[in-house]
C-alpha cells in the first residue's frame, strides 16, 4: 500500500530548495475517511501525500505539474462563490517515472465522502491514479486511488437530473471501497473525466500497455533477483542429478515451456524418472500439470508436491504411468508406507468434474493412497463471498447485525476451511511423517492456498521477509496462478466468471496466522496489505501475468519493476518488531475455529474512520523496532566484551536482576 512515507521513496521529487520555493509554509493535509495524513506513515491509506507548496512550482519542473489556466475547460461556467475561487496555493502533484497528467483536469467538482460529508475540489486524472484535492476543507481532504483497482465506472443522473449533487459518476473498486463525485451538467466535464477514467483504468481493453510497463523507478535492489528456483530447489537438498542422499532431481524438461505452458522452467521431479514417463503422466493430468516438488521436510524426507486433477472422466480411465508416479513419491519417503491425496474441492464438486472428464483418483487405482476432500470451495462461491462482505463494510455499518451480517456472508467460514486444510496438511508430514500429494482442478489456485501456507507453517525460512516473497513467487507467480485472469487487469469486464479473490484470501489467512503467533513472523500487518494494494494497483510487474511463460513472452522482468524492489528498500517499515528469529523454529499448528478466526478490519473496513485506531500502529512498530536494535547492540557489545576478558583470562560473573513482579509484556 502507497502512503506518505512511501512516497517519499518511490516518487520522483523536486525539492523546495530545488525549485526556488519556500518551503517553510505548508498547507495541512488530511486523507480521505479521516486518516491524518500528517504522521511519518499513514498505514491504511492508499494515497500518497500529495505536497502543497506555498507558490506554485513552474512548468518544466521535471515529475511535478502544475495546472494552469490553459488547462481548464471553457466550457467550465463561471463560480459565484468567491470562497472557492480564493484558493491560497494551486497544487502541485509528485508524479511517479512514467507518469503524466491527462488533459481536461476538473473543476468544481464534489466528492461525496461517506463520513466526512461533501467536499469541493478539483479533480485530476493521469495514466496512474485518479486524484482529487478540496479547497473547502481546513484541513485539506485528499482522495487518491490508482486506476487499477477500478472495476467499474457508473454515471449518475442525465440531462433531466434535478437536485444537488445528483449528476456525476460512481467509481467501484477492487480494494472495499466506492467513490462518488457530483460535477456540474453545464461544465461538460464529466464526459472527459469518464472518457480518460474508461480508456486508462482499463488499458488492455484499449490495447494500451498497464502502467507498470510504464513505470521506470530505479531501486537499490533488483526484486526480480529474489527468487531463483535452482538456488530453492538446492537449499531443500534437491540436486540436478540424482545422488545418494537425494532421491528428487531438478529437470528442464519445460524450457520452453512447450511441456507444460502454466509450469516453470525448471521443477523438480522423482530422480529415476525419464522424460518419457512425465509425458505419459501428463496427458493424464489436466493441463498437463503432472505431481512436482513443493518443499522436503528436512529430517523425515517427507514431500509436499503439487498438480492437478487426474483425467478419470465418467469413464474411469486409468494411468499405469501415473498409479505408478504416485507410488514413487511415496517409496522416496522411506519412513512412510502410506501417501495423501488431499483433494481441495468438496466431494461432490470432484465428482461433477467427471462429467468435464475429469475427477479424482480411486482407492481401487491407488490403494496404496488415502484420498481426503478439505471442501473448500470454488472461485464462484469465493467471489460471491467477498461481494457480501463489501456490502456490509462499505459503506455504512449496520452495528446492530454487525456479526449476524459478518456470518451471512461465509467468508470467515471459507478462511477457516482453507486454515483447517492447511493444518492437516502440515499435521500428515511432521506428525505422521507422511508424504502430501496436494490438488484441486487445474491446480493454481486452492493448490497454491494450500502449499503456501502448509510451508508457512511447516519451514520458519517462509516467515522472513526474504522467504516469504520467495514462497509467493515460487508457489504463485511461477506455478501459474492467473493474476491477470483473477483480478482483471485493465479488462473492463467486471462481470467475468472467472474473476475471483483466491491471492486475497491467502494473504488473509496468513495474517490470520501472524495474530496466533504474533513472534513467528519478521513482517508485519503492513507489509501484508501493501502487497494486496499492488496486486490490483498494476504499479509494479509481479502480479501482472497468469503464468512464468506469459512472463517470459512479455518480457515483464526486463521492462517493469518488482514490488520486492519497492518493499525491500523500505523493510524497515514492514518488519515486525515482535519479531523472534531463535523461538520461531517450531511449526506453526494454528486453531482454525470460527472463536479464533478474526475479520480483518484493518483490511476490509479500513476506509471507515470509526474502524481505525486512535494511535498510529505504524509509528509504534518503528519505535518498538529502534528499542529493538539499540537493545540488540548492547548485548552484541557485552557478549564482545566477555569473550576479550575471556581471552585475557578475567573471570565474569554474571548476577540476574531481582524482580519483585511479573515483567509485563
Amino acid at each position: 500500500m502507497d502512503s506518505p512515507s512511501s512516497a517519499r521513496h518511490s516518487r520522483t521529487s523536486t525539492s523546495a530548495s530545488e525549485s526556488g520555493v519556500n518551503n517553510t509554509d505548508k498547507q495541512p493535509v488530511i486523507s480521505v475517511c479521516g486518516v491524518n495524513s500528517k504522521s511519518p506513515r499513514a498505514p491504511r491509506v492508499i494515497t500518497y501525500q500529495i505536497t502543497i507548496e506555498s507558490e506554485p512550482i513552474g512548468l518544466g519542473t521535471p515529475g511535478v505539474y502544475t495546472p494552469t489556466n490553459t488547462d481548464m475547460s471553457n466550457n467550465d461556467p463561471p463560480t459565484t462563490d468567491s470562497k472557492e475561487e480564493k484558493v491560497d496555493s494551486e497544487p502541485v502533484l509528485q508524479l511517479l517515472p512514467g507518469e503524466k497528467i491527462l488533459p481536461h483536469p476538473a473543476k468544481d467538482v464534489t466528492y461525496l465522502c461517506p463520513y466526512t460529508g461533501p467536499a469541493k475540489g478539483m479533480l485530476w486524472v493521469t495514466n496512474y491514479k485518479l486524484y482529487f484535492r478540496s479547497h473547502d476543507k481546513d484541513p485539506q481532504l485528499v482522495c487518491e486511488a490508482p486506476l487499477g483497482v477500478i472495476y467499474r465506472i457508473e454515471k449518475l443522473g442525465g440531462a433531466t437530473s434535478r437536485g444537488e449533487n445528483s449528476y456525476g459518476l460512481e467509481i467501484f473498486c477492487k480494494d472495499m471501497r466506492n467513490m462518488r463525485f457530483a460535477l456540474r451538467q453545464e461544465s461538460h466535464y464529466r464526459r472527459n473525466v469518464y472518457d480518460n477514467l474508461q480508456k486508462y483504468a482499463f488499458p488492455t481493453s484499449n490495447r494500451l500497455p498497464l502502467f507498470a510497463f510504464e513505470y521506470k523507478e530505479e531501486f537499490p535492489t533488483n526484486g526480480w533477483s529474489v527468487y531463483d528456483p535452482i538456488q530453492e530447489l538446492e537449499r531443500l537438498g534437491v540436486t540436478r542429478t540424482e545422488t545418494s542422499s537425494c532421491f528428487w532431481r531438478i529437470t528442464n524438461i519445460n524450457e520452453n515451456y512447450e511441456f507444460c505452458e502454466t509450469y516453470p522452467n525448471y521443477f523438480a521431479v522423482p530422480a529415476t524418472v525419464s522424460e518419457d514417463d512425465l509425458r505419459k503422466v501428463a496427458q493424464f493430468r489436466s493441463r498437463s500439470r503432472v505431481p512436482v516438488l513443493s518443499w522436503i521436510h528436512p529430517h523425515s524426507n517427507a514431500t509436499i508436491t503439487r498438480c492437478s486433477q487426474p483425467m478419470v472422466g465418467v469413464a474411469g480411465k486409468r494411468s499405469k504411468e501415473d498409479r505408478d508416479y504416485l507410488h514413487l513419491i511415496m517409496d522416496i519417503n522411506a519412513e512412510s508406507h502410506k501417501l495423501f491425496i488431499m483433494d481441495a474441492r468438496p466431494n461432490k464438486n470432484a465428482v461433477a468434474n467427471k462429467a468435464k472428464g475429469g475427477g479424482y483418483e480411486s482407492d481401487d487405482v491407488y490403494d496404496y493412497a488415502e484420498v481426503c476432500f478439505l471442501d473448500i470451495h470454488n472461485i464462484h462461491v469465493m467471489r460471491e463471498s467477498l461481494r457480501k462482505l463489501k456490502e456490509i463494510c462499505f459503506q455504512t455499518i449496520d452495528d446492530k447485525h454487525w456479526l449476524s451480517n459478518i456470518e451471512s456472508t461465509h467468508w470467515l467460514d471459507h478462511i477457516k476451511q482453507i486454515l483447517i486444510g492447511a493444518t492437516r496438511i502440515a499435521d500428515k508430514i511432521e506428525s505422521y511423517k507422511t508424504s502430501v500429494v496436494i490438488h484441486c482442478s487445474d491446480g493454481w489456485d486452492r493448490s497454491s492456498q494450500l502449499t503456501s501456507l502448509t510451508m508457512l507453517m511447516l519451514d520458519a525460512y517462509y516467515r522472513t521477509m526474504q522467504g516469504f516473497q520467495v514462497l509467493i513467487e515460487k508457489e504463485w507467480v511461477s506455478f501459474g496462478h492467473k493474476f491477470g485472469v483473477r483480478v482483471g487487469h485493465g479488462d473492463r469486464n467486471h462481470g467475468d466468471a472467472d474473476r475471483s479473490p483466491i491471492f486475497l484470501q491467502f494473504i488473509d489467512c496468513v495474517w490470520q496466522l501472524t495474530r496466533q503467533f504474533p513472534n513467528a513472523f519478521e513482517f508485519n500487518e503492513q507489509c501484508l496489505i501493501t502487497i494486496l494494494d499492488h496486486l490490483y494497483s498494476c504499479q509494479f510487474g509481479t502480479f501482472l501475468c497468469n503464468s512464468e511463460k506469459d512472463q517470459h513472452e512479455q518480457q515483464v522482468r526486463k521492462r517493469t519493476v518488482s514490488l520486492w524492489s519497492y518493499i525491500n528498500k523500505l523493510s524497515d517499515d514492514f518488519r515486525n518488531p515482535f519479531y523472534a528469529a531463535n523461538c520461531s523454529q517450531h511449526v506453526l499448528y494454528p486453531v482454525a475455529s470460527i472463536r479464533r478466526i478474526e475479520l480483518w478490519t484493518s483490511y476490509y473496513v479500513r476506509w471507515n474512520p470509526r474502524m481505525q485506531p486512535q494511535e498510529s500502529v505504524h509509528q509504534r512498530n518503528k519505535e518498538l523496532l529502534q528499542i529493538k536494535n539499540d537493545l540488540q547492540k548492547k548485548v552484541e557489545d557485552l557478549q564482545k566484551e566477555m569473550e576479550i576478558k575471556d581471552r585475557v583470562g578475567v573471570r565474569v560473573t554474571v548476577t540476574p536482576p531481582r524482580v519483585g513482579s511479573p515483567v509485563q509484556v
